[in-house]
């Protein structure tokens, strides 16, 4: 996923990102707490949002993202669905962002959408 992600920064003339740690911790955190409570949003059921997680996983950056996405079977097939969108293309083909944290969970959300649990965190 990250090749995929800097290829297409790489397309819009940013640089590439390079994983972080604490965004990576996040991301991970994020997707199998979606796959254990059965839901699909940015805010967790305890409340916290992306910047907030991030911030607890330690990441002090100033500029953040999060996309997430569920059911996509590969992780070529979940970047063409981000950049598909327009404010999941912002977020993955904005140049501020030179950090990321990918985090996948192959277990089942909801029968209906499918098995998969995306998130890229990002942060600059």
């Amino acid at each position: 996923m990250l090749d995929l992600t800097n290829q297409e920064r790489a397309k819009a003339g940013c640089g590439p990102l390079r994983t972080n740690k604490s965004l990576t911790q996040a991301a991970e955190a994020h997707a199998a707490d979606m796959v254990a409570e059965h839901y699909f949003a940015h805010d967790s059921l305890d409340g916290r949002n992306p910047f907030d997680r991030m911030k607890a996983a330690g990441f002090r950056g100033g500029a953040m993202a999060e996309n997430i996405a569920v059911g996509y079977t590969s992780a070529a097939a979940v970047v063409q669905g981000w950049m598909n969108s327009e404010g999941h293309r912002a977020n993955i083909l904005n140049c501020t962002y030179t950090m990321i944290g990918i985090g996948y969970d192959s277990g089942q959300v909801k029968p209906e959408w499918g098995n998969g649990s995306w998130v890229q965190d990002f942060g600059g």
